[in-house]
């Protein structure tokens, strides 16, 4: 798991999928579903939908993680992206690449377990650092793009097609440990979006982080911004529906800049988190 883990991280990291240019990583994506295999569903701009299993029987969890990388290099930047492995951590485009590759393995495991069933998103423009520092070197100059586009995007053709999942897991990466290892989980999305949160909602996302916790006590707890606060929001306003929304996420430093660096033990200390809380979803 963590050996097919790294080589995804590597692979992805290479590619300069910067924000408006996420469909250079389509290919590389596909080709991993191709071989699930999975449904894919048709959604508006540079984002994917994946879909694996669909009993009616079984809670729905997606896996979700950005697809866009910050652009350090200006309009003249490599086809290929510096990334190195030592014995400790990843160096290279880590946000999102740890992410991204994460939800990849997870989801080549998905079809030989007894998971929930299981949808896998893959969102555009998450990131707004090119757009408030460097616009110009972004598709039309910027126009017509917003922080958060893909992740809402994505949201709203689920609900279009009531395929709402009950929970959504956002895998980013987190500057909270200031580069110490760690694994914090963002799960209060409704102090940093719009939503006026139900009950219900506020009940179940406890019981998730409870789940969380559970399996490894030593994660922080903690809220920061990135994707999840769209879908907490888009699924969760005037729908009917009451989804989770939380994010798992390992320490990266230095953050939002070359070189960003991952910790090993941090990714696999996620995706073990995760295996046992998809094995253990419901029961």
């Amino acid at each position: 798991m963590l050996d097919q883990a790294i080589i995804h991280i590597t692979e992805i990291a290479n590619v300069p999928s910067f924000s408006s240019y996420e469909e250079r990583l389509h290919p590389y994506i596909r080709r991993v579903f191709d071989d699930i295999p999975a449904e894919e569903i048709n959604v508006k701009g540079n984002n994917l939908i994946f879909k694996v299993g669909d009993s009616n029987e079984l809670p729905t969890i997606a896996l979700t993680a950005h697809l866009d990388k910050i652009n350090h290099y200006g309009a003249d930047y490599p086809n290929s992206l510096p990334v190195k492995v030592s014995e400790d951590q990843i160096e290279g485009a880590m946000d999102d690449s740890a992410g991204l590759g994460m939800v990849v393995t997870l989801a080549e495991m998905a079809e030989s377990r007894q998971w929930p069933n299981m949808l896998f998103f893959f969102s555009e423009m998450e990131e707004k650092m090119g757009l408030k520092e460097h616009p110009e070197i972004l598709k039309n100059n910027g126009k017509g793009y917003t922080n958060g586009m893909g992740a809402r995007r994505i949201a709203q053709k689920c609900i279009a097609l009531e395929t709402v999942p009950d929970e959504v897991i956002t895998l980013d990466t987190t500057p909270l440990f200031k580069g110490d290892k760690g694994v914090a989980l963002y799960a209060n999305h409704w102090e940093l979006n719009d939503l006026d949160p139900t009950e219900k909602l506020i009940q179940k996302t406890q019981q998730a982080v409870n789940r969380f916790l559970t399996i490894d006590p030593d994660i922080k707890v903690d809220n920061n911004t990135n994707d999840y606060l769209h879908y907490g929001e888009e699924f969760n306003k005037e729908n009917g529906f009451t989804t989770v929304s939380v994010a798992l996420e390992p320490s990266i430093y230095p953050y939002h800049q070359k070189g960003e660096q991952v910790f090993i033990d941090d990714v696999q200390r996620c995706l073990v988190i995760l295996e046992s809380y998809l094995n253990n979803f419901g029961t």
